[in-house]
């Protein structure tokens, strides 16, 4: 596999003030300079819903590991929950535009929320995660996660789930996996995507 599910397994689920677990080097080593030339070209900033034909074959067989059988178990050891049944969906980001990264805690229709890397290099103190003790401090942080290829955020979506990153603008690629309650939240948050790049597309600086 290309996804290291025994450093999952090995790091300790956090739980103050949320629950959550990161993990880095989650994509093992030997897969992930393929996986990261692989990541999809996006028309501009924003979140686009993974499609088919999206990204090379490295990269198809990573989306096809994050939404397996064997990351769901893992995913449910680790969270002590049950995921049976529940449908899954994958986004992409590849830029920030500088308006990203504001508290948020992930809308109540998502159960658990996996943020997995894919920038090679990050050296600067914007764009990387904080999750954070309440919604109106980006300085009150439990963690601090840059968003380095391979490294693995997941927290369980809640009301004091809060979470962001300082203003960044440039190239930050990140794959998000959530396991959502119904299978019409998928088929919405992609119609929703699809409109929105469109209208990305036609006004990049908007």
């Amino acid at each position: 596999m290309m996804l290291d599910l025994d450093r999952l397994r090995a790091v300790p689920l956090e739980r103050d003030p949320f629950d959550f677990v990161v993990v880095d080097n989650f994509i093992r080593a030997e897969y992930m300079a393929a996986v990261v030339a692989d990541f999809p070209a996006l028309p501009s900033h924003g979140s686009f819903p993974l499609l088919p034909g999206m990204g090379g074959a490295d990269f198809a067989r990573l989306a096809a590991e994050l939404e397996g059988e064997p990351l769901r178990r893992a995913i449910e050891e680790k969270f002590a929950i049950d995921l049976g049944g529940r449908p899954t969906m994958i986004t992409l980001r590849g830029r920030s535009d500088g308006k990203d990264g504001r508290i948020h805690t992930d809308s109540a229709t998502k159960i658990i929320t996996l943020l997995l890397y894919m920038n090679p290099v990050w050296d600067q103190p914007a764009g990387r995660l904080r999750l954070l003790r309440r919604a109106g401090d980006l300085e009150d942080c439990v963690a601090e996660i840059p968003p380095l290829a391979g490294m693995m955020v997941a927290f369980r979506r809640g009301e004091s789930s809060f979470h962001g990153h300082r203003p960044h603008t440039g190239d930050r690629r990140s794959v998000q996996l959530n396991w959502v309650t119904e299978e019409t939240v998928v088929r919405r948050e992609i119609g929703r995507h699809r409109w929105s790049a469109r209208l990305k597309a036609l006004n990049p600086f908007g």
